[in-house]
């Protein structure tokens, strides 16, 4: 078996041994769930789960692990133009990962309903622009509820679902024949582990011996219609990534330096790696335990939720403060 458990370092030593790029994901990490709660408040509903979910793994990939290209100033959102066409061409949401270089990684996002998460997350880091999260699912506004090539951050479509992981195995492959020595990176949900196309890719990497290839699942044991073990069981997830030849990391998403650690332990050795990060949907919001499964898309619904809701905000605020 390649496969490597880290286990959790958290709670208040780990944060007070903690170095400064550590510090500063968790802050991200409250970031992130801070300004997608306040955007599920005033628009009465949103992705929330997902964000509280998957904000130390994505604060950890922004602030230490992805090697980007620096931006000399954050970047506002374009309006959205229309659909791109042959005769009409929408600014590529890559371009807030910077400039593509051969040295340089290439993120690349599977789930477009985590789309609120990752703007958060390039606003927290200082590639999107202050404000323009308050475009957010507005008509003309590229910050969409579902992310497309033109939205911040992405540079691909996923199609329905489940699509991301086989387009990134062809870069990775490309890049691989150009002589790039940057690596590919992949954000996906544990959710899209029951499409089949996923596995084609997973075995497609694995044969070509993408080793430059690095997959993040934000394994939250949910999808849209319940516990991902009630409606498509995908356990044991670790086994299966072995059998199809990669190396496995098997990590506490909440733990930022288990993150990292997963990916600096890395050796160039023929196997592309996945990253396996177990999350909680309910992250620095206890209150929406007792919703559990029903949390795809989370919205106030009585007085009682509004106050729970409100309370949590000022509270991840003051923490960031």
């Amino acid at each position: 078996m390649s496969t490597v458990t880290h286990s959790s370092t958290g709670g208040s030593s780990a944060v007070a041994s903690g170095g400064a790029w550590q510090n500063e994901a968790r802050r991200v990490a409250r970031r992130i769930r801070a300004r997608v709660l306040e955007l599920t408040i005033l628009q009465n509903g949103c992705y929330l789960s997902q964000a509280l979910s998957s904000a130390e793994v994505l604060a950890t990939l922004y602030t230490k692990i992805l090697k980007l290209e620096d931006l000399t100033e954050p970047l506002p959102s374009p309006p959205f133009t229309g659909v791109p066409g042959s005769e009409r061409r929408s600014p590529s949401g890559g371009r807030f990962h910077g400039e593509q270089a051969e040295n340089r990684d290439r993120f690349l996002i599977s789930p477009a309903h985590y789309a609120v998460a990752i703007y958060a997350a390039l606003e927290s880091v200082g590639r999107l622009a202050e404000g323009e999260l308050e475009s957010f699912n507005t008509d003309g506004s590229t910050l969409e509820m579902i992310g497309a090539e033109h939205s911040p951050g992405f540079e691909l479509t996923t199609g329905s679902f489940g699509q991301a992981l086989s387009q990134s195995g062809g870069i990775a492959f490309a890049r691989r024949l150009r002589g790039d020595t940057g690596r590919t990176i992949v954000f996906m949900s544990d959710g899209e582990l029951e499409e089949g196309q996923t596995w084609e890719g997973v075995q497609a990497a694995a044969f070509f011996k993408l080793d430059k290839l690095v997959l993040f699942v934000d394994v939250n044991g949910q999808q849209v219609d319940g516990l991902t073990k009630d409606i498509m069981n995908v356990e044991p997830i670790n086994s299966r990534f072995d059998a199809f030849g990669w190396d496995v990391a098997v990590v506490d998403g909440h733990d930022v330096a288990a993150i990292n650690e997963a990916v600096e332990a890395k050796e160039q050795n023929g196997k592309p790696l996945v990253v396996l990060a177990y999350t909680d949907t309910a992250k620095d919001m206890p209150y929406l335990n007792d919703r559990k499964p029903n949390l795809h898309y989370v919205r106030a619904k009585t007085e009682e939720d509004k106050t729970a809701f409100a309370a949590a905000l000022a509270e991840l605020q003051e923490e960031d403060s």
